[in-house]
């Protein structure tokens, strides 16, 4: 069965990419999965500067899932262009083979429009160079906006707007944003994203959440805050990616809660394009390829000769 998909321009040979955050830079996974099963490999947040992130602790386990408050650490586009890109082709080469290095998604932040749009013009510039791996653009939206009051720029349609737009001029490569989770209605955010020129949509990003050490009576992460993440919002995704796919033709990359093939066809039946795999990588660093490979396997069965012919069919069942 043909089990490739094109998520906004992004050809990928499998529905299933790794998530931000939990795959590392990509060459961090190498020996612990077939990386030929992967659509793509979407890699932590990269901004303009070298980011310390959050204080420690950082992450903490919850019933269902993981509660955590990195802050987005990294090195930097420069550093990321530098190294960490031909770092992933070298990596992943060795292993497994020239062609079967997946695309790579860059996940990009900023604290203002000018920083994401200087981000996205420097990895433009990189992946116009030959071999570079570099395949899409995928824009964290819920990030602090220090030029806007402090508002995230996914929470108001009017400045995701002209985030979107300025990145779009910026860059192009097929370009994603993940949009924030915590809104009551996602039809105007995904209006401003079609306006400023979204191949792609991404969700969800993970759920604010908190934890509180009742013996110490102290919020256990150093950030006090964090995002909830794992098994138990996949029910959330879900529904995300059901009312988002009836107001869009938007390709959408889901996400949350990703652990089996099952999740990730029910996310595909709600109108995904494609998944990814994250917190799952935790706790079982091959459960994308795992994912990749059920869900041939469920097509099989099912006698569907191509996974795109899945996508948004609960609407007919």
């Amino acid at each position: 069965m043909d089990l490739s998909v094109n998520l906004g321009g992004l050809k990928m040979r499998t529905p299933v990419a790794t998530a931000s955050g939990t795959f590392g830079y990509g060459p961090e996974y190498v020996g612990a999965l077939d990386y030929a099963q992967l659509g793509a490999v979407t890699v932590k947040g990269v901004r303009l500067d070298p980011w310390p992130g959050n204080p420690m602790p950082r992450h903490v386990e919850v019933v269902g899932g993981l509660v955590n408050a990195i802050g987005l650490q990294g090195p930097g586009v420069e550093a990321f262009v530098e190294y960490y890109v031909p770092n992933y082709v070298e990596t992943v080469a060795a292993a497994y083979g020239t062609d079967n290095v997946p695309p790579m998604i860059v996940n990009i932040w900023g604290g203002s429009v000018e920083e994401y749009a200087a981000v996205a013009k420097r990895l433009s510039e990189a992946a116009a160079v030959a071999g570079s791996p570099i395949g899409a653009v995928e824009m964290n939206v819920s990030c602090p906006n220090v030029k806007e009051g402090g508002h995230t720029f996914g929470q108001d349609p009017a400045v995701l707007e002209k985030v979107v737009s300025a990145v779009r001029g910026a860059v192009k490569l097929p370009l994603i944003v993940k949009l924030a989770p915590n809104v009551p209605d996602f039809r105007p955010y995904v209006a401003a994203c079609e306006a400023g020129g979204a191949d792609a949509l991404a969700l969800i990003n993970t759920i604010p959440a908190m934890v509180i050490d009742i013996e110490t009576r102290r919020p256990v992460l150093g950030n006090r805050t964090g995002g909830l993440s794992g098994r138990c919002v996949h029910p959330v995704a879900v529904k995300a990616v059901y009312d988002v796919h009836r107001c869009t033709k938007l390709p959408i990359l889901a996400m949350g809660g990703v652990y089996e093939a099952k999740d990730a066809i029910e996310l595909i039946l709600a109108g995904a394009t494609a998944v990814a795999v994250g917190t799952a990588t935790f706790t079982d660093p091959g459960a994308a390829a795992r994912v990749a490979a059920g869900i041939a396997d469920y097509c099989g069965r099912h006698g569907v000769a191509a996974v795109k012919d899945l996508i948004g069919t609960v609407e007919s069942t």
